[in-house]
């Protein structure tokens, strides 16, 4: 089973694992956030992660595929120094399609997981098209009033 690690601008990371939990209670103890604190030097982010990759990897788990919210960004730049492409795996633009996915196919390895997620993530995003009668503009008609006369 492959563990979750979110690192994302504070208070995203956090707010993505509780929906998570939200749909997926059960899956606890196999996602972890760190939320990255305006002003915090990237060291001290860089510590956190440490400390919750070596919790999150227990007897268990085969692997730890990290979410980050922005390329380029700290939570990003801090992710990159944690994965080493071979137990652990980075993808940025995490959003919540994306990481309920993630959740979902945390037991395949984790090659198919980050193919899993990244599908996930853009699949989730999509223009809805407005068709319902009570979101279309409405034409004028001159005998029809809203107001009493």
């Amino acid at each position: 089973m492959n563990a979750i690690l979110i690192i994302a601008h504070a208070p995203l990371a956090h707010a993505l694992r509780s929906c998570a939990l939200h749909v997926f209670p059960d899956c606890g103890a196999h996602v972890s956030a760190i939320d990255v604190q305006p002003n915090l030097p990237p060291e001290e982010t860089l510590s956190m992660a440490r400390i919750a990759m070596s919790q999150l990897a227990g007897e268990n788990i085969t692997g730890i595929l990290v979410l980050a919210d922005i390329f380029g960004a700290t939570p990003s730049n801090v992710a990159q120094r944690l994965v080493d492409g071979v137990k652990s795996r980075l993808i940025t633009g995490v959003n919540l399609p994306m990481l309920l996915r993630a959740v979902s196919y945390r037991n395949e390895p984790l090659d198919a997981l980050v193919s899993r997620a990244v599908i996930g993530g853009t699949q989730g995003v999509m223009q809805v098209a407005i068709t319902a009668p009570q979101n279309q503009p409405r034409r004028h008609d001159p005998d029809h009033h809203d107001h009493q006369q």
